[in-house]
């Protein structure tokens, strides 16, 4: 089975930095630098038969899978409590996956792999990069990562739903604090 970059809650699995690592081939050198075994973080993606072990178990992706769906806003339950507490959680890219889903859902799976990668890949040299680097490993350029995207999500004043635009400008206060 090929590596699949998206995923059933709208997360882009090729800015995740375990899938980066099983595309680049290095595995073993990450594994020991973040204390893992290797066997755990090898990954083809969320919606391949090779999952990294922390992904194994999601909620999320044994829901969708048992349903028969190929991403959670196909749901008659979406979004549900599960997702909606996955968006609000402490990553910053988890923030976007609504977004994520509807332009799926608008423009289809291929135009929106296309879109995301070019959005994590860098503006200068195209290097792909992880949700939290944020700078450019091959040219040093500076990277919009997950943390600026959800600054600035968290900020646009066009966003329709003043309770959802008043929890991130809050999220954004508490950050400080951490």
């Amino acid at each position: 089975m090929k590596t699949r970059f998206d995923s059933y809650c709208g997360i882009y699995c090729g800015a995740c930095p375990i899938l980066v690592a099983n595309v680049k081939g290095v595995v073993e050198k990450k594994a020991k630098a973040w204390e893992l075994d290797a066997k755990d973080i090898v990954c083809q993606g969320c919606k391949a038969k090779t999952v990294a072990g922390i992904c194994k178990d999601c909620v999320m992706r044994l829901c969708a899978q048992d349903r028969g769906l190929d991403s959670c806003a196909e749901c008659d339950d979406y979004p549900c409590g599960t997702i909606q507490a996955f968006q609000r959680d402490r990553f910053p890219h988890h923030t976007l996956i609504a977004a994520n889903l509807e332009a799926i859902a608008d423009r289809g799976v291929d135009a929106w792999l296309e879109e995301q990668k070019k959005r994590w890949s860098c503006p200068s040299c195209g290097e792909p990069f992880t949700w939290y680097e944020e700078e450019c490993a091959k040219c040093g350029a500076e990277l919009y990562d997950a943390c600026a995207e959800e600054n600035d999500w968290a900020n646009d004043e066009t966003r329709e739903d003043e309770g959802e635009a008043a929890y991130w400008k809050l999220r954004k206060k508490l950050r400080r604090f951490r």
